[in-house]
């Protein structure tokens, strides 16, 4: 599992950056197997007039699957990114859940008939 971490308009330092793969490797150590790479882009949109504008937005690509965007804002950057990371585990399962459901609903369902013996 490949992660992409990139700021927008916001200083990133090492303990950020640190933060966000401990947590994202946490958040999605499930499903680790079926993921490709995560790209994160975390930012603040209003720069220092504050308030609640800081952003943090993940896209996870998953293997035969389309990719999972999780989109999350709030005043404390690192908050963002935890609820971001669970917000986004929760996600690839129900993909990876429904993927799964989906293929066992096409396999037949009556086994194949014995050759009559003679």
């Amino acid at each position: 599992m490949q992660f992409e971490i990139q700021g927008r308009g916001f200083p990133l330092t090492a303990t950020l950056l640190t933060h966000a793969e401990r947590q994202l490797r946490f958040a999605l150590s499930r499903a680790s197997a079926q993921i490709r790479r995560v790209v994160v882009r975390l930012g603040d949109a209003n720069g220092p007039r504050g308030g609640e504008d800081k952003y943090c937005r993940m896209q996870v690509y998953l293997k035969n699957a389309p990719p999972v965007l999780i989109e999350g804002t709030g005043t404390e950057m690192y908050a963002v990114i935890n609820r971001s990371a669970e917000r986004a585990s929760r996600n690839v399962v129900k993909v990876l859940d429904r993927r799964r459901r989906k293929a066992r609903s096409r396999r037949p369902t009556t086994l194949p008939s014995e050759e009559a013996s003679p």
